[in-house]
């Protein structure tokens, strides 16, 4: 069997070593048109500000080693120009000579990625406009700013790859801005979780231009304008477009494969394409959504090498099947780390369904153990069947550790409800007794069983005169910031102090986390009273209202900071 791979990263490589692990008689050969492969894409920005120093270590494997270990046969510098399913070739491009030939296959895999989305924009050919996706883009960026020495870049999008380059940039001592036409960064994330990111970004230097379209660039002899829609250009050294990816699927367009959104190559659970004996992995094809079972694009490292092992087992005669991608992922931001799984809130609804909330702020471990601190977690389910649909964490310590529990419930189907059950480990300098998880899924039994009423910053300015607003903090904690028209008693004094509310009158209560406000809530029930909690306290609800006053009133110019 000849198996012919195009794209040598992560899902091709992958392919190709699991395929020689399977069938020692295979004759496996690769196609990259790069000079790299199985590099590590997201290592690419922390290249470019120092954090890994040795470019030896952005790659994987070589040519070289995949022959000696695994005897597949890497050309790299060649690029595949034309897929034939009659006739079982392709055709290849040696970049280096010149030279054009026929290869033929038994089993072909696609694997070609995605490109960095260029607009149609003028000046975007200019050479101090960069993109940010190979392991050639990244030379091309550190020559530069070892040449040049820019002290300021735009940066043209606001997802992982721009946020991780703005820390990079950042921390080279750059003064940089991020554009992007949505108001938040981080789609992934909704807009109330975001706030949490774009406080972090603004704390450690980077401008931020949210709402902001980019019209195009003009180079001059002092560095780069950016051209804003109505607004003044912003002047840079450096641009970088990180404004996403698109499938990289000329060759399947042309050879008469089924195609699905934005031009992405169909496949089924077996990864297998339109046509007989052509397969497909990573960036370029289509998927459902693990949680939605919709359509989906998810660009990430994870699924595409586990496509990747898919398909060389399908390749091989068994009979192996993608679930679906959960967009499970994590990011350094700064000092923070910022983690999300499944679906948010934002997607949910748009794609109907009943949803329903926690807000929680629990410490990353135990609170008597030095150096604890404060997370703010999001969960999202199904209002009548408590179904988990998504997570979203922001904080410092424990955030990876309590996404993948979140996304491995997902993936077993469990129901919200059951996080309570979870048997996870405990010691003081790790967790909780009770883990922020199981915490998670405390609030979701109490809602589910009728013993919590929530209340949303959304419903803020819904409420009338006939409801009492009631903030239980201390008075000191009262002062310091409170929500507008709320009455203070702490939570404390509240029952020897329930005369001063109104009875008849429902109650929304009011704390620094939504701990306090819950018993609170508890204490007013016990007397008749219809009481609701205030779903992630004053802490998330200054955050977000801040957060909106800076992105609604920034101009380009001065930036929100």
């Amino acid at each position: 069997m000849k198996v012919v791979i195009v794209g040598g990263v992560a899902g091709g490589a992958t392919a190709a070593a699991r395929i020689r692990r399977l069938d020692e008689a295979a004759e496996i050969v690769v196609f990259e048109r790069s000079q790299y492969i199985s590099y590590a894409n997201c290592g690419l920005p922390y290249y470019i500000g120092d954090v890994i120093t040795d470019p030896g270590e952005l790659t994987l494997q070589t040519p070289e080693s995949f022959l000696s270990r695994f005897q597949v046969t890497m050309k790299v510098r060649h690029e595949v120009t034309a897929i034939h399913p009659e006739q079982k070739t392709v055709s290849v491009k040696n970049l280096e000579t010149g030279e054009i030939f026929e290869e033929s296959y038994d089993k072909l895999l696609l694997s070609p990625g995605a490109r960095p989305t260029q607009p149609k924009l003028p000046g975007v050919g200019l050479d101090r406009v960069f993109t940010l996706r190979t392991v050639e883009d990244t030379f091309r960026i550190k020559k530069y700013i070892k040449e040049r020495r820019p002290k300021s870049a735009v940066l043209a999008g606001g997802g992982f790859i721009g946020l991780e380059l703005a820390e990079n940039l950042r921390e080279l001592g750059m003064d940089v801005t991020i554009v992007q036409r949505p108001k938040q960064l981080m789609n992934p994330f909704d807009p109330d979780m975001a706030a949490f990111i774009h406080s972090e970004m603004r704390g450690c230097g980077v401008k931020l231009a949210l709402g902001h379209a980019v019209e195009g660039f003009l180079e001059q002899e002092s560095g780069v304008e950016v051209l804003l829609k109505d607004e003044a250009p912003l002047h840079a050294d450096m641009v970088v477009l990180a404004i996403g990816v698109t499938p990289d699927t000329v060759l399947a367009k042309e050879a008469g494969l089924e195609l699905g959104a934005k031009g992405s190559i169909v496949v089924n659970e077996r990864m297998e394409t339109s046509a007989p004996d052509i397969y497909a992995v990573g960036d370029a094809v289509q998927v459902k959504h693990y949680v939605t079972g919709e359509n989906a694009l998810i660009s990430l490292a994870g699924p595409a090498n586990k496509q990747g092992r898919i398909a060389a087992d399908n390749i091989c005669g068994g009979d192996s099947r993608y679930l679906g991608s959960q967009g499970s992922s994590v990011i350094k931001v700064f000092r923070m780390t910022a983690a999300v799984t499944g679906i948010n809130e934002t997607t949910a609804k748009k794609a109907g369904l009943n949803v329903d909330k926690v807000i929680l702020s629990p410490m990353s471990h135990a609170g008597y153990y030095p150096g604890g601190k404060v997370m703010t977690m999001k969960v999202i389910f199904e209002k009548d069947t408590c179904r988990l649909l998504g997570a979203q964490i922001v904080g410092y310590e424990g955030v990876d550790k309590r996404i993948d529990v979140l996304a491995a419930a997902i993936h077993a189907g469990m129901t919200a409800v059951q996080l309570k059950d979870l048997d996870l480990s405990y010691a003081p300098p790790y967790s909780s007794a009770k883990d922020p998880v199981n915490m998670a899924g405390f609030m979701i039994d109490n809602i589910a069983k009728g013993m919590l009423k929530q209340w949303f910053l959304e419903d803020l300015p819904k409420l009338d005169e006939g409801v009492t607003l009631l903030d239980v903090r201390t008075e000191q904690e009262y002062k310091n910031g409170h929500v507008e028209g709320a009455q203070n008693i702490p939570v404390d004094a509240l029952r020897d102090r329930l005369g001063e509310i109104e009875q008849g009158r429902p109650v929304y209560v009011i704390c620094q986390s939504g701990l306090r406000s819950y018993i609170a809530c508890r204490i007013l029930a016990g007397y008749g009273y219809d009481a609701y909690n205030f779903s992630g306290g004053f802490r998330f609800y200054d955050a977000v209202t801040n957060d909106r006053r800076l992105v609604e009133t920034a101009a380009p110019c001065g930036m929100d900071q």
